[in-house]
């Protein structure tokens, strides 16, 4: 996990430092008119300026694809390589009733999934050819 936070806050920094270089290189154009004097501007400041933007996003993948390859079934977001703790997801709604649908929908749902709670119109599925809802996932896979 060291080397994954190294490779993120190189990368970070990179992508920064490549974005400033990028700005003092636009100023710098700017104020010329002639291109033979632009391009100092470009060579110096534009060009490395990129390099180090696409150099650091290279870095911030890297980082991630290590801290992915250390363990775990999911992919590590940016909060979680610099140690914030992960919001608990949910889990989804447990009704073991029949599953309902709103009229005219194609999904069907359990009734307390929180897209048709407390929804008057909610109907029961009955025989019809619905897909399953993605949030409550009514029926076991």
């Amino acid at each position: 996990m060291p080397t994954s936070r190294v490779l993120l806050w190189g990368g970070v920094a990179a992508v920064a430092g490549g974005a400033v270089l990028c700005v003092l290189g636009w100023y710098g154009i700017s104020g010329e008119r002639f291109a033979e004097r632009q391009l100092p501007y470009l060579a110096s400041c534009t060009v490395p300026g990129a390099a180090l933007i696409v150099a650091g996003a290279v870095w911030v993948a890297g980082a991630l694809l290590v801290a992915g390859s250390a363990g775990g079934d999911r992919a590590p977001t940016p909060a979680t390589l610099l140690g914030e703790p992960e919001a608990e997801t949910d889990p989804p709604p447990s009704s073991t009733a029949p599953p309902v649908r709103v009229p005219g929908g194609t999904l069907a749902h359990r009734p307390d999934c929180p897209l048709v709670a407390g929804r008057a119109d909610a109907e029961p599925a009955g025989e019809a050819e619905l897909d399953p809802c993605p949030v409550c996932e009514p029926w076991p896979r």
